[in-house]
């Protein structure tokens, strides 16, 4: 489903990912750990294709992406839940509207959005928010819309970026319950975090990055 072959990006000569190569096939959940500054926001980056590679192969649901044209991205990206750091929410559109966005675009109709909004809003502790606008959310509450919108449209490939950062601990287990729940479903998960405590529990395989490089 992801899978890296010898793959290098940089920006510096001492800053990036150095000749990665990793597999995750689909129904896997796989945390990426290391330290701020170890790489792995940049391999998501390369995923979702923000960041071109120089050397190495990157295989997406089967398919070559390392040199897809640019007008091709858009529909790369329909296959990709991406859960950002930084959110990336608009800001003046409520709950609703920012969570129903990839349903809107793909052509769905009214009420099916309606049931689908309303049900990950529950799952990911959204109840009763639907109305609201970002500007009035705490920080925790924008990272959950922000996993509410990647995950409504069920991908097949679901890339998170530290996605409980800004939560509690029970609504980070929640969030994590809900990934492996999408497994179940299919699909392939690969998480950023530094919060091994949160993610040792599960027993499940991680990647270690150091400086770009894998560690384990």
């Amino acid at each position: 489903m992801i899978q890296f072959e010898n793959v290098t990006a940089t920006y510096t000569s001492s800053a990036g990912i150095f000749d990665l190569s990793f597999e995750i096939p689909k129904g896997e959940i796989v945390f990426l750990m290391g330290p701020t500054g170890s790489g792995k926001s940049t391999v998501l980056r390369t995923i979702y294709k923000e960041i071109n590679i120089e050397k190495g192969k990157i295989i997406l649901d089967g398919e070559d992406i390392t040199r897809i044209k640019k007008r091709q991205i858009p529909f790369l990206r329909r296959k990709i839940g991406m859960i950002f750091q930084d959110f990336k929410l608009i800001p003046d559109r409520s709950v609703y509207e920012n969570i129903a966005l990839p349903l809107r675009i793909s052509g769905e109709k009214s009420m099916v959005i309606k049931k689908e909004v309303y049900e990950i809003c529950e799952k990911v502790g959204l109840k009763d928010k639907e109305k609201v606008y970002p500007r009035h959310l705490s920080g925790g509450e924008q990272q959950r819309v922000s996993i509410a919108r990647a995950l409504i449209k069920k991908p097949r490939i679901i890339l998170a970026d530290e996605p409980t950062g800004n939560l509690d601990p029970v609504i980070s287990d929640d969030i994590l319950d809900i990934m492996e729940i999408a497994t179940e479903n299919g699909a392939a998960v690969l998480m950023a975090t530094h919060n091994f405590p949160l993610i040792q529990p599960r027993k499940k395989r991680f990647i270690e990055l150091n400086k770009g490089l894998k560690v384990n």
